[in-house]
């Protein structure tokens, strides 16, 4: 049940970030900056295509069905605070000219909050997940080591943010937190892209050995990546 609505859910965000892609290409405006509708595209279609990930690999690990639920709970929060914010015209992050603002900007943060804790339990699961064949248990570790280090990103980001507000200046926040975006969205993905290589190589003529060798260069590559998409964000 918890993987079905899962799925649907995922589904319903991905196509919000859509949807907002068309309200961009109508209504215009500036894509960058603290008011834009690239956060309601970009949200929507990033956790849209997270939350799908997470049930996935979740199901490959038997993580247990409450971590998903509360993944999820916290993406749909995400997403809603991120687009009701948009079409506020008001930004979403470093927020606090009203109660309303105030709330939903201590609400990202405790969504963030509660998705970083399910990353955690998924990457300890995908640890003691031996009941995997070994290129997949390589491509599961590796990928959900990688996502709770975006996670760790994103929330470097925020922390930054919060403090340049109260120091400098909103602006200085808006302007300065996201210096670690590339890192972020490199590390996002490969909890998908891995697992995804390891579950194809099943339909090919390698033997398990053999697979696991590929997903293991491809797990030292994306880990480069990784690392040059870190090294490129501090430089």
């Amino acid at each position: 049940m918890t993987t079905r609505v899962g799925y649907l859910v995922s589904a319903a965000l991905f196509a919000c970030g859509l949807f907002h892609l068309l309200v961009f290409a109508v209504d215009g405006g500036p894509w960058e900056g603290p008011v834009s509708w690239r956060k309601p595209v970009t949200f929507g279609l990033s956790f849209g295509l997270t939350l799908a990930t997470v049930v996935w690999v979740g199901t490959l690990v038997r993580i247990t069905p409450f971590v998903v639920a509360l993944f999820t709970l916290a993406s749909v929060y995400e997403v809603v605070g991120i687009t009701v914010q948009a079409w506020r015209r008001v930004p979403s992050h470093f927020n606090n000219e009203t109660p309303f603002d105030s709330a939903i900007s201590t609400g990202l943060a405790a969504g963030g909050g509660v998705i970083i804790f399910s990353v955690v339990w998924l990457l300890v699961t995908a640890w003691r997940a031996d009941h995997l064949t070994p290129s997949l248990l390589l491509a599961v570790r590796v990928g959900a080591a990688a996502f709770l280090a975006a996670m760790a990103f994103g929330g470097l980001m925020i922390a930054r943010g919060a403090v340049l507000a109260r120091t400098s200046g909103v602006a200085e926040a808006y302007g300065t937190a996201g210096i670690l975006k590339p890192a972020h969205g490199v590390a996002m993905h490969g909890v998908l892209v891995l697992p995804l290589l390891a579950w194809l190589l099943t339909f090919t003529a390698l033997d398990e050995r053999r697979r696991t060798r590929v997903v293991g260069w491809a797990s030292a590559g994306y880990l480069a990546l990784l690392a040059a998409a870190t090294w490129y964000s501090l430089a």
